[in-house]
């Protein structure tokens, strides 16, 4: 098939898109230097919490993580089984807990708020809370049970998303993109040049490295690092084990937040910093404090292995919202500055770029998300 839109980026968000698009007809070509096994998305836990994500102040952020959480479970099914492969979409929901005092009456004003605007979470006491997840510290005092938070294997996810583009044709072309120009027209750094009658810019945090966008419009786009753990069983149970944990915990710590996020293979995904930095450099400080974070809510991690310490950057904009809509340069639309919340996001963009490129009205959701 002609390829008539080309996506830059092969993250969660470039291959969610481009999986959509060609399943719906599409000829679709993604140009991305690794895609599925790089950048932000390979890194992350996977975490689909609207919940749990509220923050104060983002209520218009909020509604937005709620109608992603809810295309999850039928994108989740499709993909499987064009794939053939589970993606770990996991519906156990998650314990958000309060090591002392001062961090239950922070979780108390998160779960007003929560409940303000009408999201579902219901206080639990500390022997609840250790009833859900019996391996929480005896120090743990309380916290919020959150139903409709769940979690996704992001790696397994990237896997079968690769997997399904290439057998609906997709074609992945592995270079990086050095400018955009009238066309429109990717220009690669190693000299080619490949032209579409649509572009989609879904590259993140490497978007602002691309010439040629001046008066597309487009927002500030800045990298926020996060530094990451993957913690495993002994290595004679890897592979088959049972996880510490059996569902989502998120825990605040004297002020900071922590999560640990469990894999059907019995490892366990510990997260993450938030920094504005910009150097790809593992911090010996930064994993000594998620791990004893970590520690303190669930004191069983001591028996696990250290499998993997990362960093990668989320790309946010001024406002911590995506932007999804066309861009003022013709046959170019963007998907970028999901932030946080890239993968929860992703079946929502998906649906909104193939209405955008179909010309059709986008979601509801997705109109005030437009560049323009």
């Amino acid at each position: 098939m002609p390829v008539d839109v080309q996506v830059v980026g092969g993250g969660v968000i470039g291959l969610s898109c481009a999986w959509d698009l060609s399943r719906n007809g599409h000829g679709v070509r993604v140009v991305a230097p690794l895609a599925g096994h790089d950048g932000a998305s390979w890194v992350a836990a996977g975490m689909l919490a609207p919940v749990t994500e509220a923050q104060f102040g983002e209520s218009a952020l909020t509604d937005l993580l709620v109608e992603g959480a809810r295309r999850w479970p039928p994108f989740a099914r499709a993909l499987e089984e064009s794939a053939g492969r589970s993606v770990g979409y996991e519906t156990a929901g998650t314990v958000a807990v309060a090591l002392d005092a001062s961090d239950r009456a922070s979780l108390d004003d998160l779960l007003a708020y929560q409940r303000a605007l009408g999201l579902e979470a219901v206080r639990r006491g500390p022997s609840e809370c250790r009833d859900l997840v019996p391996a929480l510290s005896p120090a743990v005092r309380g916290g919020i049970e959150v139903p409709g938070d769940h979690a996704v294997d992001n790696r397994a996810l990237l896997t079968a998303l690769v997997q399904s583009c290439r057998l609906a044709g997709v074609e992945f072309v592995a270079g990086t993109v050095r400018a955009l120009e009238p066309g429109p027209v990717i220009a690669l750094h190693d000299g080619r040049r490949l032209g579409s009658a649509h572009v989609l810019l879904a590259a993140g945090t490497g978007l602002p490295g691309i010439a040629g966008l001046e008066g597309a419009g487009l927002p500030d786009i800045r990298p926020v690092k996060g530094h990451i753990v993957r913690l495993g069983p002994p290595e004679a149970a890897r592979g088959g084990g049972v996880p510490l944990v059996g569902r989502t915990v998120r825990g605040l710590v004297r002020g900071r937040s922590v999560y640990l996020v469990p894999r059907r293979d019995g490892s366990l995904v510990v997260g993450a910093t938030v920094e504005e930095r910009v150097d790809t450099a593992v911090q010996a400080g930064a994993v000594h404090e998620l791990l004893c974070d970590a520690r303190a809510i669930v004191p069983g991690i001591d028996e696990l292995s250290l499998l993997e310490t990362s960093t990668g950057f989320r790309p946010a904009t001024p406002d911590n919202m995506p932007r999804i809509g066309w861009t003022a340069l013709d046959g170019v639309a963007v998907a970028t500055g999901h932030y946080r919340n890239g993968i929860l996001l992703a079946p929502l963009t998906a649906a909104a770029v193939v209405d955008l490129i179909d010309r059709r009205p986008v979601p509801p959701a997705v109109r005030a998300l437009a560049p323009a």
